[in-house]
């Protein structure tokens, strides 16, 4: 029987859980199931389920009371929506935006943007870096 795909919710909530995790672990070393709780602001019990299903679809190893550590596939994806998440940060950085909307934006944006809608943001935001005069004018533009 061919493996469910993840609902595009589910999706989101895996990628959330990833980023955070990930964040962890590079401020602090390590992620235990009550820091991921209190970074997403849901529960243990939720939290645990989650883990479970991460560990069973291999992206990151759990055992109970001790801890997680993301696998090689668990980083790499993680690293990815890392990514992501820094250069839409960045794009609407660069176009002037408030920091409330930006963070917003970025957490409604992130999990639905295509790679070519990406690729695209990706360009423009060289451009708008190597262009002060333009990325002014649009800071003007959003004010």
């Amino acid at each position: 029987m061919p493996a469910k795909s993840p609902s595009p919710r589910s999706s989101a909530a895996v990628e959330d859980y990833l980023e955070r995790i990930l964040e962890l672990m590079n401020s602090k070393g390590y992620a235990r199931v009550v820091d991921i709780a209190a970074a997403l602001k849901i529960s243990q019990a939720s939290v645990t389920n989650m883990v479970q299903r991460l560990d069973a679809d291999g992206l990151l190893k759990y055992e109970k009371y001790r801890g997680l550590i993301l696998t090689t596939a668990g980083k790499t994806l993680a690293r990815k929506i890392a990514q992501r998440h820094k250069l839409l940060t960045d794009f609407l950085t660069l176009l002037g935006l408030d920091e409330k909307v930006i963070y917003r934006d970025v957490e409604g944006m992130e999990h639905h943007i295509s790679a070519p809608t990406l690729r695209a943001i990706e360009a423009l935001t060289e451009q708008l870096r190597r262009r002060p005069a333009l990325r002014a004018r649009l800071e003007l533009a959003t004010a």
